[in-house]
């Protein structure tokens, strides 16, 4: 426990000190919200794949569909990989940063006004992303907080408050400066982290043929095309986590903030290789569960025989990974999510001051109280969002649906 603690808080330095240093570069709203526009290709991709993939990953969809889907939800990691990623950078990539700089905005609900000549879209656009993107991050802090309960013995609660007010130090300090420097850093964590847990559960699986073998034992149809739920709803999962990044406004920034058409090539690359692998071993490590966790020796993992889902994953990592190495496991799943939770904040923050207060009752505030505003609001956000957290109104995945089908239903056209 000693161990784990001083890694947690060697890695919370860390980032604290890349929020300091990130303060050293804003000199504007732009270098707060945009890293001034001139971010490379690799840290872009880094930041983009980062903030797609969360504890709403890890621990949400990789414990409940890797459940009742078996192998089958590999097919999610196949989709998100090719649709909500290399073909989101492809199709949409320098046509937005083209846009964005012929257009001198900042926003989504910027460009839609610039656009469509249109103020009225301009404000319930910023409406639909502040009020929708706090499922969001809420799913995101319960996720996190399961896994802080499940590796430090902390209450719900105040794992929860933990986080938040994690989450606000470093993201009032630094802005997107930050963010892109230390993505890159919680990048190669997760590269690190999904290895070490693919090669310690084919080792107690007995490598992929026993575990498939495994699988097949409990249910031929965890290990076929279409796992048990059906065609339909792994389809529909498929395509709401798939075609959601192309309305996704903390996804769409990071091309108004990529430096140039040349780096948007070298982002689509880097990006994809590096969402195929995440998810991929995220939902394969998923379907496993069945065969590592029990009632009777996990607990926290099931009420009255039932699963909890997002509770199956936090408990197969505790199982399947050493002590030694279960740090690595938390700092896996805290990298991810700090990442998202970061653009989401960022995201909806600019939603009030830029969109709605400079767009609507001040227009000639300064960029620095624009940029005060921002982190106040900031604080705001995260403290709505762990509010709703801290009810638990749903599982993780159907927090994730409202927020993601809402969003995507209002900017995908």
């Amino acid at each position: 426990m000693f161990f784990k603690s001083s890694v947690i808080i060697i890695y919370a330095v860390v980032i604290i000190f890349a929020g300091f240093r990130g303060m050293k570069y804003i000199k504007s709203f732009g270098d707060f919200f945009l890293g001034g526009g001139k971010v490379g290709g690799i840290l872009s991709a880094f930041t983009y794949a980062t903030t797609y993939f969360s504890a709403v990953l890890f621990i949400g969809f990789a414990g409940k569909i890797g459940w009742g889907f078996g192998m089958s939800g590999l097919w999610i990691a196949f989709g998100n990989t090719l649709i909500g990623v290399l073909v989101v950078w492809l199709v949409m990539g320098r046509k937005i940063k083209e846009m964005s700089t012929k257009y001198g905005i900042y926003t989504m609900p910027e460009f839609l006004e610039k656009r469509y000549d249109s103020m009225e879209i301009k404000l319930l656009s910023a409406l639909a992303i502040f009020v929708f993107m706090i499922p969001y991050s809420a799913a995101v802090f319960i996720g996190l907080s399961y896994l802080f309960q499940t590796n430090f013995n902390l209450p719900y609660s105040a794992a929860l408050i933990v986080m938040g007010l994690f989450t606000a130090c470093y993201m009032v300090l630094g802005g997107y400066n930050a963010m892109t420097f230390i993505d890159m850093f919680f990048g190669l964590i997760m590269v690190v982290g999904v290895m070490i847990l693919m090669g310690f559960t084919l080792k107690l699986g007995n490598g992929f043929s026993g575990i498939t073998e495994s699988l097949r034992a409990i249910n031929p149809e965890f290990v076929s095309i279409v796992g048990p739920p059906g065609a339909w709803k792994l389809f529909c999962i498929v395509f709401l986590t798939s075609i959601a990044p192309f309305a996704m406004p903390q996804l769409v920034q990071k091309f108004y903030a990529i430096k140039d058409y040349n780096e948007i090539k070298k982002g689509a690359l880097a990006s994809s290789l590096f969402a195929l692998l995440i998810s991929g071993v995220a939902y394969y490590t998923g379907a496993c569960a069945k065969l590592f966790l029990n009632p009777i020796q996990n607990p926290l993992a099931f009420k009255n025989g039932i699963p909890i889902f997002d509770a199956v994953m936090p408990e197969l990592l505790a199982n399947v990974i050493p002590n030694s190495l279960s740090v690595l496991m938390l700092l896996l799943v805290l990298s991810a999510s700090m990442s998202t939770l970061a653009a989401l904040v960022l995201i909806s923050s600019s939603s009030i001051v830029r969109d709605f207060y400079f767009g609507f009752i001040n227009k000639n505030a300064t960029e620095k109280k624009q940029t005060f505003l921002m982190r106040f609001s900031s604080i705001f956000f995260i403290l709505l969002s762990v509010i709703l957290a801290y009810n638990r109104p749903a599982t993780i995945v159907a927090i994730l649906g409202i927020s993601w089908g809402a969003i995507g239903s209002f900017f995908l056209g």
